[in-house]
């Protein structure tokens, strides 16, 4: 075994927050067979051990790192393939950027960034990175919505219902105080609050459903629930470039908590929703066609896991080869065009629901 893992790639985790602990280090030991995780960075050195505790399991010889002489060593290295950028959404950005020009591979968590303004100049420094290293750092995006087999599944149904008539995508979300992000501070003082962090999540799922980019929206929010950071509310009317329109309606918090996805077509209808099966949490996948039958199909949540495995697996294959492209589904790009989507949903909201044309990435 232990020459086995000499020859697999490494990965340090950056951040030691509840995604983290929770995600990460759970995901990367489903998949100890593929990558070794040789050490995982905080702020101090108490979170960066007991972090690295909880995978000592498949990861004996974890290392533990901790503030900037810790970031330091991570990026001078050469064993470190690949890096997770776990961060509050304030800072991913500047350390991403950071490591991939130390020519790190990069997986850094959701959001893409705090604006489109910040996307671009992001953007902009890392495609100015010249392909020295042998080969261009991977910048991938972790928002695991691409990779939910819900959606790679339903996107195939869309063949099957038509034209695109209209859609809802409706979310009642449960950020009470019972959810361990509810007093994350980052996310609270993140522009747009909870609506910009969890919102790339189901605007991902609109877009890989759908197959067509959003070109306008017109929307209103509002501040509902005082023990949230403003805006907890939102609706949008939204078009896309194909002219289909469709609703967003987005609630933070409801009492009844609820997300789907549902597009009607000429010949048939595909609705995602969120729910569980038999003590597995998934999605539920309704696809009605035009003979009237209702074929159902659930898929457990395996989004996180799934997205990791691909950007090893092009940490791998960049390795050996200069020009492989990477899976498209995790670029920072498509993670940027989410930003730009709510984005404009709240630009539009602070004209009173005035249209706004979404930014091009």
């Amino acid at each position: 075994m232990a020459g086995d893992s000499e020859l697999l790639p490494r990965i340090a985790v950056v951040g030691a927050g509840i995604f983290a602990r929770t995600q990460y280090i759970p995901r990367l030991r489903e998949i100890s067979h593929l990558v070794v995780l040789k050490a995982i960075w905080s702020r101090t050195q108490e979170s960066a051990e007991a972090a690295a505790e909880l995978a000592r399991d498949f990861a004996p010889g974890i290392e533990c790192k901790w503030g900037d002489a810790g970031l330091e060593e991570i990026m001078g290295d050469p064993s470190i393939l690949g890096v997770a950028v776990v961060l509050a959404g304030q800072v991913q950005v500047e350390l991403s950027l950071k490591m991939l020009k130390a020519g790190k591979h990069v997986i850094q968590e959701k959001p893409a960034s705090g604006s489109t303004t910040e996307a671009e100049t992001a953007l902009s420094v890392y495609n100015s990175f010249p392909n020295k290293f042998p080969y261009k750092p991977i910048w991938a995006l972790g928002e695991n919505y691409r990779f939910e087999p819900a959606f790679v599944e339903s996107s195939k149904l869309m063949n099957d219902i038509g034209d695109m008539m209209n859609i809802q995508v409706i979310v009642e979300g449960s950020m009470n105080s019972s959810n361990p992000y509810f007093n994350s501070s980052w996310r609270r003082n993140f522009v747009g609050g909870f609506i910009l962090d969890m919102g790339v999540h189901f605007i991902a799922g609109l877009r890989m459903l759908v197959g067509s980019e959003v070109a306008t929206v017109s929307s209103i929010s509002r501040h509902v629930d005082t023990d949230l950071p403003p805006p907890d509310n939102i609706c949008s009317l939204f078009q896309l470039e194909n002219g289909c329109a469709g609703v967003l309606v987005f609630a933070v918090n409801s009492r009844s908590p609820k997300i789907l996805w549902r597009v009607d077509g000429t010949k048939g209808t595909v609705k995602i929703e969120r729910g569980d099966d038999g003590g597995k949490h998934g999605y539920q996948v309704l696809f009605s066609s035009e003979s009237g039958e209702c074929q159902k199909t659930f898929y457990p949540f395996c989004g996180v896991h799934e997205e990791l495995k691909a950007f090893v697996h092009d940490m791998v294959q960049a390795s050996k080869d200069g020009d492989h492209k990477a899976e498209p589904r995790s670029s920072y790009v498509e993670g940027a065009r989410d930003v730009a989507v709510l984005e404009a949903m709240l630009e539009s909201s602070a004209k009173q629901g005035a249209m706004v044309q979404v930014k091009k990435f």
